[in-house]
């Protein structure tokens, strides 16, 4: 399973920010999302994980318009980000930000995410 979302419940089930948990697979890196919402329309993000080129990310990204995930991929500040430090194209990394981006944003709710290999 590659994303786990965790909106955060605050007193009286106010949400205090998204968390996210990605498995990148083949990798073995974990990577922590964590949005809030910020002054603005904006959201702020960290990650955690112990993959150098996702830590160089948030030098790019740490607080981000609430409307990126409705960006196109050639414009999408993540996804530039990611043209940038990482290797792998097929990194679920960006995917899995912007998922969180738009929960916390309330543009969609929080839904685990599934790629499933099936042999035929």
């Amino acid at each position: 399973m590659p994303f786990t979302l965790f909106p955060a419940q605050g007193h009286e089930g106010k949400t205090l920010m998204t968390k996210l948990i990605l498995h990148s697979g083949a990798c073995g890196y974990t990577v922590t999302v964590k949005a809030e919402k910020a002054q603005g329309g904006k959201i702020s993000l960290t990650l955690e994980t112990e993959c150098e080129m996702v830590k160089k990310m948030p030098v790019d990204i740490s607080v981000l318009d609430q409307y990126v995930p409705l960006a196109g991929f050639l414009t999408n500040p993540v996804y530039q980000s990611a043209a940038k430090h990482l290797k792998h194209g097929a990194c679920p990394v960006p995917s899995g930000i912007l998922k969180a981006i738009e929960v916390e944003a309330g543009l969609n709710v929080p839904k685990d995410v599934t790629f499933l290999f099936v042999k035929e």
